[in-house]
């Protein structure tokens, strides 16, 4: 992270926004840093694509998903509303997403971030790109659906001729799909050449570590007389869903998202939940954050917890999240010691500045941010 790669794939298409980008960049006879605006807008899009890292933040809120694709069938390839939308659901379909026609129908905080991920791969596919920049175009995708995903992409690359350029820190995927390696250090690069070659035979230092950093799991046996820390009974999410046709004007159907969920957690145990993307594990542990109402038996240090009143405050310390999508939960109004610090002032407002600032600095430090100059 921080490397260089996602600001190298913007620069291409010119979307780096505030950098001063320097040096040529060839596409088919033409120096991307030297073209005309209307010609790099006909480009965008049509000719080079980008599945963004974040599809949280790159996908319009205002809009249904299928509507977003439309759009640029619409603008690039000049169909009318019907077609375009019945290219959406196909593109949608192509891509693996359930019920196509009714995830089209849906915006996109309605959708899993992996379904998210997959809307954003339909909307960059739609006018079949020559090249394809993928910034991370699996990391909402769980296992299954990743290797779906590279087959998709790869299938496409062959029939369609598509050059791709892969940004990830994932190095069997590299392993498994791509065909050169190029190695980024502090913005520069480092090393580069077909990639059975650079990971089975690294020559720089920094290459070498990257390979050989795999982590070890050591898990430490719980005491059975560990702290109860969370129990779920008969756990139940649904969220209200728009219904077609007449009926969709006088109520609302229902979709059941958590099916009477059971499960203990105890103080230093880890519990994994694994699914396919849209199985309800966001839901599920939104439900136990107490951010979406369910129904159920809920308790957190062994006390009924619901989390949406005064009385469930003391507790609220108690249980933390990180979510899914980091640059659209944090405040861009807000600097790192102001967001880490908010919660202190909520739940230990004793603290002083100074002693809030050397626990932020301390939690900074603790996750590797040792690097972060705060004003002052």
């Amino acid at each position: 992270s921080g490397s260089g790669k996602s600001v190298t794939a913007l620069s291409v298409l010119r979307l780096a926004q505030g950098a001063q980008v320097t040096g040529r960049c060839w596409f088919a006879g033409e120096d991307v840093l030297a073209m005309s605006a209307a010609r790099l807008q006909a480009l965008r899009g049509a000719e080079i694509a980008m599945i963004f890292q974040e599809p949280m933040t790159a996908l319009n809120p205002l809009f249904t998903i299928g509507r977003q694709i439309a759009e640029v069938l619409i603008l690039k390839e000049a169909l009318s509303a019907s077609q375009a939308w019945d290219r959406a659901v196909d593109l949608l379909q192509e891509t693996g997403i359930p019920d196509p026609a009714r995830r089209a129908r849906s915006y996109p905080h309605q959708l899993s971030g992996g379904q998210r991920q997959r809307a954003m791969i339909a909307m960059a596919l739609a006018c079949r790109p020559r090249l394809l920049l993928a910034d991370e175009p699996t990391t909402a995708l769980d296992v299954s659906l990743r290797g779906q995903m590279l087959d998709l992409l790869d299938e496409l690359r062959v029939r369609h001729g598509m050059a791709i350029l892969l940004i990830t820190h994932d190095l069997p995927l590299v392993r498994r799909f791509a065909d050169q390696v190029a190695v980024m250090e502090q913005g520069h690069l480092v090393e580069q050449g077909p990639s059975t070659q650079v990971l089975t035979q690294p020559q720089h230092p920094y290459t070498r570590r990257l390979v050989d950093s795999l982590p070890i799991r050591d898990v430490a046996p719980v005491p059975e007389a560990a702290r109860m820390v969370l129990s779920c009974h008969q756990l139940e999410v649904a969220y209200d869903q728009p219904l077609e046709g007449v009926r969709g004007w006088f109520r609302r159907g229902r979709y059941v998202a958590v099916h009477g969920v059971d499960f203990t957690l105890q103080q230093g145990q880890t519990l994994g939940i694994v699914g396919e993307s849209g199985s309800g594990k966001s839901s599920l542990a939104l439900a136990a954050l107490g951010l979406h109402p369910a129904k159920g038996e809920l308790s957190v240090m062994g006390q009924p917890w619901h989390g949406r009143s005064s009385l469930d405050r003391p507790l609220r310390r108690q249980i933390q999240v990180v979510f899914q999508d980091p640059f659209s939960s944090l405040s861009p109004r807000m600097s790192v010691e102001e967001l880490v610090a908010e919660g202190l002032l909520v739940h230990e407002p004793g603290l002083n500045a100074d002693q809030r600032r050397e626990r932020v600095i301390q939690v900074l430090q603790d996750v590797g941010l040792d690097q972060v100059q705060f004003p002052g």
